[in-house]
């Protein structure tokens, strides 16, 4: 359902004009209930003003009416009628004269007071008081007092007029003196507001100067300390990213170095070693079919034989092991993601699927550094809750590919600390492997990229 546009416009005013309209809705709540108490007040006035002008009114009257019962009785309504016309207007009351026969005779003219004017009914029905009508008889006239309380309501409107007015310009002193009290009082707050913003925009340098005020004196403070303990915080973060990626480069090129040694140890053996047990055992088989006569000599040569044979295997069995195959690679990264997965605790699902023969060192060095490096820069800038890797081979091509759900790449470099060059790395990783890399930012959110690598080159011939 909307909301009503002047209760948005008000829910989008500054604090100073809300503050304002709050003590002046106070306020006139205040005048409210005094505007009550005054109108009882001035209901009663009226009433006993009404009330004792009557009596006054009715006393008179019997007075005039006593006088004239002392004139003969054809003279009396003549008399009668010249003294109501000559008294005119009886206060807070109407005059009126009748004959025996209900003739109308006579009858006050109105009040002069205020001519023309009248009190609005409403307000009029909330101060006139009903009282009765006074009735006296005098020789066959009767003369009828009817209060009239007009002229009282009509002050009391006219005053009621005037102190509206000064109410009103009471409310507005009192909302332009508040706003104006509260801007002066709360100017400081524009300061913590910048350097609010400022501190949300990575300047951790940012601090507040000292407040007169007792209670910003204290929010400075904290402020200050706040952002010093937060400065500390991202220096540990940078000095601990940097040692991290320090110690990841160390141990990628000690496993680069190792690598090479192995690799050469392979060849050496390969071709010193193997190469000379291969002739001793082709010497030894030579002897063997010389020598089926010779008993003896026979015996020893079937024993170089077997023992070349058996340190043949043995070479082969090494071999095997200094280069990486299929299942080192697929366990060294199952390795890998259950240690990552472990350590970050965001949901990681890996799909692996190489092919039965081998891949030579080199490649499954290269694509595990690949896999290693792009779940860093998950933590470090994807802000992600899950990631995919898929690792699949067929006969011509490998290929990585890692999936997140995170801010994308369209969101720039988080706050984070690192190098920033993960991305060039894995650029140059690839092409030195002979293959090539893809980035991209699906609609639906997240980070993807793929690297395809080249197997064909590279497999292991047994």
């Amino acid at each position: 359902m909307k909301r009503p546009l002047a209760f948005l416009s008000l829910g989008q005013a500054g604090l100073h004009t809300r503050v304002g309209l709050v003590l002046c809705a106070l306020a006139a709540s205040l005048l409210l209930v005094l505007g009550g108490l005054w109108l009882h007040a001035t209901r009663n006035a009226v009433h006993e003003e009404v009330e004792a002008a009557t009596r006054v009114s009715e006393q008179w009257l019997r007075v005039v009416v006593g006088e004239l019962q002392a004139l003969p009785p054809d003279v009396r309504g003549e008399r009668l009628l010249a003294v109501a016309a000559g008294i005119g207007r009886v206060r807070a009351n109407v005059l009126e004269v009748r004959d025996a026969d209900g003739q109308l005779r006579h009858v006050s003219p109105p009040s002069a007071y205020k001519a023309g004017r009248e009190a609005p009914a409403w307000f009029a029905d909330l101060l006139s008081s009903r009282l009765p009508a006074r009735h006296l008889n005098a020789g066959g006239f009767q003369l009828s007092l009817l209060p009239d309380s007009s002229r009282a309501v009509l002050d009391a409107w006219d005053e009621l007029l005037g102190m509206a007015g000064w109410a009103l310009l009471f409310l507005t002193a009192l909302f332009a003196g508040t706003r104006q009290a509260l801007g002066r009082a709360l100017r400081p707050l524009d300061q913590v507001m910048r350097a609010l913003d400022r501190t949300g925009r990575g300047r951790f340098d940012t601090r507040l100067p000292h407040f007169d005020s007792p209670e910003l004196g204290r929010l400075a403070r904290a402020f200050n300390g706040m952002a010093d303990r937060l400065k500390a915080a991202v220096d540990d973060n940078v000095r601990l990213e940097t040692a991290r990626e320090v110690a990841e480069q160390m141990r990628s090129r000690l496993e680069d170095e190792r690598r090479a040694e192995r690799e050469s140890i392979a060849r050496e053996l390969h071709d010193e070693l193997a190469q000379g047990i291969t002739a001793v055992r082709a010497l030894g088989g030579a002897i063997v079919q010389r020598t089926t006569e010779q008993l003896a000599l026979h015996g020893h040569a079937q024993s170089i034989v077997a023992v070349t044979g058996e340190m043949q295997d043995g070479v082969r069995r090494i071999l095997h092991r200094l280069r990486a195959d299929t299942a080192g690679l697929a366990e060294r990264l199952a390795q890998c993601t259950e240690a990552w997965g472990r350590q970050h605790g965001i949901a990681l699902e890996s799909r692996i699927s190489l092919p039965e023969d081998g891949i030579d060192d080199e490649l499954a060095q290269g694509v595990l550094r690949i896999v290693q490096e792009g779940l860093t820069n998950v933590v470090r800038h994807a802000q992600a809750s899950r990631v995919e890797l898929t690792v699949q081979a067929d006969e011509a091509e490998l290929s990585v590919r890692l999936a997140d759900n995170g801010c994308g790449a369209g969101r720039g470099l988080s706050g984070q600390a690192g190098c920033g060059l993960g991305l060039q790395g894995m650029r140059e990783r690839v092409a030195l492997l002979g293959g090539h890399l893809e980035f991209t930012s699906p609609a639906a959110g997240g980070f993807v990229f793929e690297a395809r690598l080249p197997v064909n080159a590279r497999r292991v011939v047994s």
